[in-house]
């Protein structure tokens, strides 16, 4: 396969599959730490008012999906590249950084989670998840 053509796909796998572990842990979380009582998170014009009644342990899910998403989207990106993987993985990172901050800009949150989010939970996890994906086995000679 030619190099653009496979750095395409690793692209488009790292953001597909990262929003998809996103996601599930999304959904996980909820079960794990419901939401308090009278929230309902899937009215999503009442969600900024509903962050207000969040207690700090509502936060970890959020937090670990975006974190795990792009350490996971990253490094499938940087293990399929045929070039420049951890290019590739920082780019899935600033993908779900711009996610992010739309997010914060539509929704807001309390200030110690949007930093803790947008500054702890993409670039550095895309840094990692480059590096774990860019691991490349060598063959025998």
């Amino acid at each position: 396969m030619a190099v653009p053509v496979r750095n395409m796909v690793a692209v488009v796998c790292g953001v597909v599959i990262g929003s998809m572990v996103n996601m599930g842990v999304i959904v996980v979380g909820q079960v794990v730490v419901p939401p308090p009582e009278g929230i309902d998170l899937s009215d999503m014009d009442r969600l900024a008012e509903n962050l207000k009644l969040f207690r700090p342990i509502d936060f970890a899910a959020p937090w670990l999906a975006h974190a795990l998403g792009t350490l996971v989207g990253a490094s499938i990106a940087a293990r399929i590249a045929a070039s420049h993987p951890m290019a590739l993985a920082c780019g899935i990172g600033g993908f779900f950084l711009a996610g992010g901050v739309a997010m914060v800009w539509m929704y807001g949150g309390p200030a110690w989670f949007v930093v803790l989010d947008l500054a702890g939970a993409y670039l550095p996890m895309a840094y990692w998840g480059g590096k774990l994906g860019g691991m490349r086995k060598t063959r025998p000679a």
